[in-house]
Order: structure tokens, then C-alpha cells, then sequence
């Protein structure tokens, strides 16, 4: 079949396209976009001159194209990834070809299934102080994406640091959100006054990103003192339980040599962005669709209360979740975390018989796709067991993909479901929820944002 050249979208206003409606509400503008114009869709938005073009690919097809089979042909090359970079350095999320296939090979293996299972203890850990910190909520109600936030926080924090995890905390949770909506704001505006220009918005950025790298600098570098200095039978004897910062510190090949301080900087500021917000994101909209789905609740706690008491869930007690896991799935669906992946195009290329030109901006929308008519019955609705394995078997590979895909695909998705499943086991063995928030407004940023509470009355099981 001929390509389609022109690619059909939404008219806009005549000087600011799209603009104004996707300051409004994105996600919803994206939604439309796909419900009245078809799979492939061109946005505009901004001013003659200075106007941004928005590809969007919406079918599981397209997705594949875009992120696996040609992958090579779209790359992080757009504005927002130069934003990101800017601010959170050349990590394993913004870093492209050499620099991105050193990193990846120094550290995957410090993501196997093997080794992330080890991190299990730490997830169990901060999820019981969770579960005491519910017990003395006001009214029992507690608002769960603050609640997760701090819970994911702390527990990618405690895996990096180890020890230190106190003293990283609290920076984070303070300047995270200020470099999160400065890089969202800039990466999607069509024009950007200079880093440089002593504006405020400017200033707060700095200083936020500035004490965030202080606090990393720090403690690597006060872990690379005392691995100097310790000798060679106490550091041996300290290898077995290791944050991930140490085993990120000896991380070496002979093809690619190790880290060094700035690598190992941008590399903690990827696993603090991507192993935080993205999991808090999950597990607080599970446990806000559980507490306004009472049967899928009771299925869930049934679940859980047949792991062995007494002790903490760890690692080896995913099999026994399938339909936790299969709710988180599901929420994953509903709520992706990352719910827009933008690509740049190097040379034009047919996407579902459309022709995108090259050096054009591409998005592909989990947001979109994972709410398909012609992928998912009754999009909408919650339904966990939509993931049962015979369904899931059923279904194109890219009608789902919270986690990317192709070579580009997250390098965490196992830390991720561990951390998610057996942390909301524990909080479910503890506690009955009951929705206070029916609905939930949302925005996009680096992530998929919470703007208001998704509150949940927390009551003690006997």
C-alpha cells in the first residue's frame, strides 16, 4: 500500500494550533486525537515560526515500529530529553549509542532477576514502616500518592545508599518536584529563555539541582573514601549485601573500563528519577482502584493472607501473587506511569501507511494505546484478570508496554513489579480500604502526575 502523506489532526486555533489545549489537559487532547482522527495523528501547537509538530502513533503496530523493529531510525534526540540531560545528566535513561551501550553493559548486571531479588529485604523493610505509620493517620485516612511517594522514595533511596538513607531523602523529596516541572515546562515549550539568564524560574531549577548533585556527590564520595581505606578482608567480607551504589562503583569490564564520579552521579540521578515516581505512581493507583473495587480487594487480600505469616513477604513469594500482580498490571494499564515516550526521527519512514518526514517528533502513548477499543473490551473498566496469562498470550506485545520496549526498553522492570507486588501484599495483609476520592485529576509530566489527594480510609485487619 502507498503511504498516506498527509497525515490528518485537529485543526487548532490559527495562530497557537493545539497549544492551548494541550497546556489544558494533554492527556485528554491525546485521547481525542486518536478518537476522531485515526491511529497516526499530526498535533501543532505554538505560533507561526516557532510552531512545535507532534507525530502521535497510537496503535500497538505503530508503537512496534517506533521502539523495536525500527528503532534505530528514532532516537532521544528531542527537546525534552536535551532538557532532561541538562539537569539530570547522561545517564542511562538520556544517554545514546557508545555511551548507552558502555552503560548498559557495566549494568545490567547488577539488574538480573538474581540480583534484584536481593533487594527484596529493603522493599519489606520500608513497606512495614509504612504499615506502622498508617496506624496513627488522623480519621484512618491516608492520602496514598504522598504515602507512596515517601514509600518509593525511601526504598530506592535505602537500596542505592544503604545507611545513608536518611541523609538523601529529604533532599530529593524537596528539589525533585522543582527539576521535574522546570525539565517538563521547557521540554515542551516551543520557545526557552537561556539557562543562563538570572530569571527565577532559572534560579529555583539551579539551586534545586545543585543540592540534589551536592547530596550524591557526597555520599560517593564518602563511600569511595572508605572503600580506600578498608582493607582487603573487611571490603571482602562487605561485598555480600551491598547497596547499589557500591556495586555500581565496582561495576567494570575490560571492554569498558568503570565508572567514574560523574558517570556514577548521573546514573544514581536516573535510578532516583526512574525507580522512584514511576513505582510510587503504580502502587498508589493500585491501592486507590482496590479501595473503590471491593471484590477485587477481597481477591487481593485473600491472596495475600495465604503467604506465610509471621513473616515479611520476600522475593520468592511473587508466584504465589498472581492476582496482585495481575492488578498491578491492570493499573499499569489504566495509569501509566510514563504515559508519552517521545522519539526524533533521523531519515522519513512509513508508520501504518502514514509517511512521518524526517526530523520530526514522535510520540507513542501507553495513555492512548492502553486504552485502544480495538485492543481492550471496555477500556475503561478495571479488570486484573484482563492479564491472565492466556490473554495476555492473546494480545499484540505492544498493546501494553508501561516499561518501553525494544532496545530503549527500562532496564528496572523486574525492581519494579518486586518492589510494587510485595509491597502493597504487606500493606494488604494489614489493612481494609475504602475509597475517600472517587476521581483523581491528573497531568503529564516526566511522569504521570497526581493533582489532587487520592485518599483512602485505612482500617486495621484483626
Amino acid at each position: 500500500m502507498a503511504a498516506i502523506t498527509e497525515i490528518p489532526g485537529p485543526k487548532g486555533l490559527p495562530l497557537l494550533g493545539s497549544a492551548l489545549d494541550l497546556r489544558r489537559d494533554s492527556l485528554e487532547v491525546f485521547l481525542r486525537a486518536r478518537r476522531d482522527h485515526g491511529d497516526v495523528v499530526r498535533l501543532s501547537a505554538g505560533p507561526p515560526g516557532v510552531r512545535s509538530v507532534l507525530h502521535c502513533v497510537f496503535s500497538a503496530e505503530g508503537v512496534q515500529q517506533v521502539l523495536a523493529s525500527q528503532a534505530a531510525n528514532f532516537r532521544k534526540d528531542n527537546q525534552f530529553y536535551e532538557e532532561l540531560r541538562q539537569s539530570a545528566g547522561n545517564g542511562l535513561l538520556t544517554a545514546q549509542d557508545a555511551d548507552y551501550r558502555r552503560q548498559r553493559r557495566l549494568i545490567q548486571p547488577l539488574f538480573t532477576k538474581r540480583q534484584v531479588d536481593t533487594y527484596a529485604a529493603a522493599v519489606t523493610l520500608e513497606a512495614d514502616g509504612t504499615v506502622e505509620r498508617w496506624r496513627d493517620a488522623a480519621d484512618g485516612v491516608v492520602d496514598v500518592v504522598r504515602e507512596m511517594d515517601r514509600l518509593a522514595l525511601r526504598t530506592v533511596s535505602r537500596i542505592l545508599f544503604g545507611a545513608d538513607v536518611e541523609a538523601a531523602v529529604d533532599v530529593i523529596h524537596d528539589n525533585f518536584p522543582v527539576v521535574s516541572e522546570y525539565v517538563t515546562r521547557r521540554g515542551f515549550s516551543p520557545v526557552n529563555p537561556p539557562r543562563s539568564w538570572p530569571l527565577p524560574s532559572n534560579r529555583r531549577a539551579e539551586a534545586a539541582s545543585r543540592a540534589v548533585y551536592a547530596v550524591c556527590d557526597r555520599i560517593i564520595a564518602e563511600r569511595r573514601a572508605a572503600d580506600a581505606t578498608a582493607d582487603t578482608a573487611s571490603a571482602s567480607a562487605s561485598t555480600e549485601g551491598d547497596d547499589l551504589l557500591s556495586l555500581l562503583s565496582r561495576a567494570s569490564s575490560e571492554e569498558d573500563g568503570s565508572l567514574d564520579a560523574a558517570e556514577l552521579r548521573d546514573q544514581v540521578l536516573v535510578f532516583l528519577v526512574a525507580g522512584h515516581e514511576t513505582t510510587a505512581t503504580s502502587m498508589a493507583f493500585a491501592l486507590h482502584l482496590l479501595a473503590r473495587h471491593p471484590e477485587a480487594q477481597k481477591r487481593a487480600h485473600e491472596e495475600a493472607d495465604r503467604l506465610p505469616s509471621g513473616r515479611a513477604p520476600s522475593a520468592a513469594d511473587l508466584d504465589e501473587l498472581p492476582y496482585l500482580t495481575r492488578v498491578l498490571k491492570e493499573t499499569m494499564r489504566l495509569y501509566p506511569a510514563a504515559p508519552v515516550f517521545g522519539r526524533r526521527s533521523v531519515e522519513a519512514a512509513e508508520i501504518d501507511g502514514h509517511l512521518i518526514p524526517a526530523d520530526a517528533d514522535v510520540l507513542v502513548l501507553p495513555w492512548v494505546t492502553h486504552r485502544h477499543p480495538d485492543l481492550w473490551n471496555d477500556p475503561d473498566r478495571f479488570d486484573p484478570d484482563r492479564f491472565t496469562p492466556e490473554r495476555e498470550a492473546a494480545r499484540h506485545r505492544y498493546a501494553w508496554f508501561p516499561f518501553g520496549g525494544g532496545p530503549r526498553a527500562c532496564i528496572g522492570q523486574h525492581f519494579s513489579m518486586l518492589e510494587s507486588v510485595l509491597a502493597l501484599a504487606a500493606l494488604l495483609r494489614s489493612y481494609d480500604l475504602e475509597a475517600v476520592d472517587t476521581e483523581v485529576p491528573l497531568t503529564a509530566g516526566i511522569t504521570l502526575q497526581a493533582t489532587g489527594p487520592a485518599r483512602v480510609r485505612v482500617q486495621a485487619r484483626g
